[in-house]
């Protein structure tokens, strides 16, 4: 009768003499997070208080808050700030919209073989380049591209072609978290949704819905970051189009005012920090 009060005794003797290596393991994703993550952000903050040479465009270690309220108060760039925020807002209703219901077929509606060809088809597009598909769509909406050829009407290049792009990129970030919450939803609920006469728009409604927000909430994470840095597609499909990324992309490279870039540099970074922020005052990403 011993050896059962013995053996876990023993067992919880070795997970303490293991319990010290475990902080161990921690120590390299750790380190990875403060140095290479958290100590860029902190290089950025910093860089966006200094200043450049006016005659050799060299950058100066003197403190100004100069390019912070030049980045805040500058007509053009709180312009362009609107314009990259309403951009990115837009892209992630539009991929929400296309991921519901192409969730909802996949996950409740689609025989087994034709879910794991969706699948294969929804992240298939994962693998391939970001600049082959950036201009293939700016081949497909070109003027005078297939587009154009086929149904007599492209939007040509700027906003409107900018938005299509970018929905196309990042709609695989917004389908799998979607499906993957319409896969847990439970089949017994809808069956008793119907059961007690409710229309298949009163249970997406009232059933489906709220259990697919989470879903919903985590995909535009992505989709809404994603867009808002983005400034490759813009620059390829967008025409005379300007977001943030390619003002910040211009000031560094460009102008070569690396204080200046740093400063607009931290407007997305807030706008990702509110939206996390609104995300989680929502309570969907407890759930996901």
């Amino acid at each position: 009768m011993t050896l059962p009060a013995t053996a876990p005794a023993a067992a919880r003797t070795t997970t303490r003499r293991r319990s010290p290596a475990l902080p161990i393991l921690l120590v390299p994703p750790l380190a990875w997070l403060i140095v290479a993550y958290l100590g860029s952000l902190a290089v950025l903050l910093v860089s966006a208080f200094w200043t450049t040479n006016s005659f050799t465009g060299a950058v100066v270690h003197t403190w100004t808050a100069d390019n912070i309220v030049r980045a805040l108060t500058d007509p053009v760039f709180r312009t362009v700030t609107l314009r990259t925020v309403g951009v990115a807002l837009l892209v992630t209703v539009v991929c929400a919209v296309l991921a519901v219901p192409l969730g909802l077929y996949m996950a409740k509606i689609a025989a087994p073989r034709v879910r794991l060809a969706l699948v294969v088809a929804v992240t298939t597009p994962l693998w391939a380049s970001y600049l082959v598909k950036a201009y293939a769509w700016r081949e497909l909406l070109s003027p005078v591209g297939p587009l154009a050829w086929a149904t007599g009407y492209s939007p040509g290049y700027g906003l409107t072609a900018t938005v299509i792009t970018l929905t196309y990129l990042w709609l695989p970030y917004m389908v799998i978290p979607v499906f993957a919450a319409l896969e847990r939803v439970p089949n017994h609920l809808l069956d008793a949704s119907a059961d007690l006469g409710a229309s298949d728009l009163s249970t997406l409604r009232m059933v489906v819905a709220p259990l697919v927000f989470p879903g919903i909430a985590a995909g535009s994470i992505f989709t809404f970051s994603l867009s808002l840095g983005d400034y490759i597609a813009v620059t390829i499909v967008g025409g005379k189009t300007q977001l943030l990324g390619n003002i910040i992309y211009g000031q560094l490279v460009t102008a070569n005012d690396q204080p200046l870039a740093a400063a607009l540099s931290l407007i997305p970074l807030a706008a990702v920090i509110l939206y996390l922020l609104a995300m989680r005052r929502t309570g969907a990403l407890e759930n996901v």
